[in-house]
């Protein structure tokens, strides 16, 4: 039997997926460069586990395989909480990485 993601709906622009144990995220920023675990997805942005995260404003670049190629976009934490993660929105995203974004979302939502 095959189980769809948990889908969060909330007073967000965008859904949010749970992501399988297995998709890692390349970050840089605040000084650090790091390759982490993602938590939840949405096209408004991301929460990746990091024991260590910036500090709420720092402006990031994430790297992360999807189905179809890399995505790649800057991002600005807006939440962070040391020894668990933080919550980054995404600030720039190009057409192709939206379009593989976009892709990799709908069929998880299926």
């Amino acid at each position: 039997m095959v189980t769809s993601p948990p889908v969060y709906l909330t007073a967000r622009r965008y859904p949010r997926v749970c992501l399988p144990v297995g998709m890692f995220v390349a970050w840089y920023g605040g000084g650090q460069h790091e390759v982490s675990r993602v938590g939840t997805l949405g096209m408004g942005g991301v929460f990746i586990f990091a024991p260590k995260p910036p500090e709420v404003g720092t402006s990031i670049r994430l790297a992360f395989e999807v189905p179809g190629g890399e995505v790649q976009a800057e991002a600005i934490v807006r939440s962070a909480k040391s020894g668990e993660g933080m919550g980054v929105e995404f600030q720039k995203l190009g057409y192709r990485d939206r379009m593989l974004l976009q892709q990799l979302i709908k069929r998880l939502l299926q």
